[in-house]
């Protein structure tokens, strides 16, 4: 005989189910351990002011560190077209993030170690940050964070360029080979009288 208010098995189920887990929800259920705070690292000055960098540049890039001195040369020969880093309005500079038709302001941020990056605000070593592998006034290198982009971009080498309308510096001229002396002219070879 079944009762008609009395709940079937399969509801009996759920409805225990569904007491249980509001029973868990308003005793709080298990302690989770707290989600471990990022930490952050500190925001130092850069090894060098926004202003270091302004001008213009040649730019090429090289994957391989023994290719580094071609590419320098290659970069410099790119001052015809040359890549311009400008001030931007609040302090930053003016460049390309990657993937990005237009040029942003970017940071220039300091970090433990003695590094720089450059990339949008926020801490530095971020996703779109490049960090900066050397700088001596006239190179610039520059290695993106983002492994997938330095995959394709590889690792960035600006030559600063002369001032705009500058002509470059002439090639030195080959000095003109001397002429050779002329071969002395040797005389005759005597010959001996004929004998009587």
């Amino acid at each position: 005989m079944s009762h008609p208010n009395r709940p079937s098995l399969p509801e009996a189920l759920v409805l225990a189910l569904l007491a249980l887990a509001l029973a868990g929800c308003a005793t709080g259920g298990p302690l989770q351990p707290a989600a471990p705070e990022h930490m952050a690292v500190p925001l130092m000055p850069p090894a060098f002011p926004p202003q270091d960098i302004v001008g213009r540049w040649g730019l090429a890039a090289y994957h391989k560190d023994e290719d580094r001195p071609r590419i320098e040369v290659a970069a410099a020969g790119q001052c015809k077209q040359p890549y311009v880093i400008t001030l931007g309005p609040t302090g930053g500079v003016m460049m390309h993030l990657a993937d990005q038709a237009k040029a942003e302001e970017l940071r220039l941020k300091g970090a433990p170690g003695n590094k720089t990056y450059i990339g949008p605000e926020g801490e530095p070593a971020g996703a779109q940050d490049r960090e900066v592998i050397a700088f001596d006034g006239r190179v610039l290198i520059l290695r993106w964070m983002d492994s997938e982009v330095q995959g394709r971009y590889g690792t960035m080498v600006y030559v600063r360029c002369g001032p705009e309308g500058a002509k470059p510096p002439a090639k030195p001229k080959a000095k003109p080979k001397p002429k050779a002396a002329p071969k002395p002219i040797q005389p005759p070879i005597q010959q001996a009288p004929p004998a009587r």
